[in-house]
């Protein structure tokens, strides 16, 4: 086995550009976590750090930065819905990660009805997940929120392939057939033995 020349020698850690370069080289989906504070006011923001934890419950978590006003309003609630973007909503995924104060006004959302956990951004999001607050657990510089989710809805229109980051770029899930080989199994991760 070969040691890459960038490995951090052995009793150091890696530092903060080192983990970015490394996280970089895992593509991922792209999400936008929402949830109302006390007053109805809705929070967001962009997410890549989202995976599935269990089917029974069927539980997700969510890595958000502690300090949040998104992770605020999310604990306060009790709930959060997860919007996951469809390939053409790269402008809605750089909007709720700048920060901006009013990323609510520049693009579509609703609460389809009193089960909603958070608002639904109707035009970008593919399928939506409503969750209930089912844990927390500070880990550094954010906090892990584990989700029950109590409803799945998915778009029902013209098939939208995912949004999809990596080396620090967006990209749409390839079109005109599956990244899998076809005579591998279709199990996933949660599917395992």
């Amino acid at each position: 086995m070969t040691t890459p020349d960038t490995a951090a020698p052995r009793g150091t850690t890696a530092g903060g550009s080192d983990f970015r370069a490394l996280m970089s080289l895992f593509p991922t989906g792209v999400a936008v976590i929402s949830a109302l504070d006390g007053a109805g006011r809705p929070w967001g923001m962009t997410c890549s750090s989202l995976c599935s934890v269990s089917l029974d419950p069927p539980t997700l978590l969510v890595c958000v930065r502690s300090g949040s006003p998104t992770l605020d309003a999310l604990e306060r609630a009790g709930m959060f819905s997860v919007n996951l973007l469809h390939h053409s909503a790269r402008d809605v995924a750089e909007l709720f990660a700048s920060g901006d104060p009013d990323r609510f006004h520049r693009t579509s959302w609703h609460l389809p009805d009193a089960a909603a956990a958070g608002p639904h951004l109707c035009d970008a999001a593919h399928a939506v997940g409503d969750c209930r607050v089912d844990g927390v657990r500070q880990v550094g510089d954010h906090t892990v929120v584990f989700g029950r989710v109590d409803r799945v809805s998915v778009d029902t229109g013209p098939q939208r392939a995912p949004l999809l980051y990596g080396l620090r770029r967006y990209a749409a899930w390839p079109s005109g057939g599956s990244v899998a080989d076809p005579d591998r199994s279709r199990r996933g991760p949660l599917d395992e033995e």
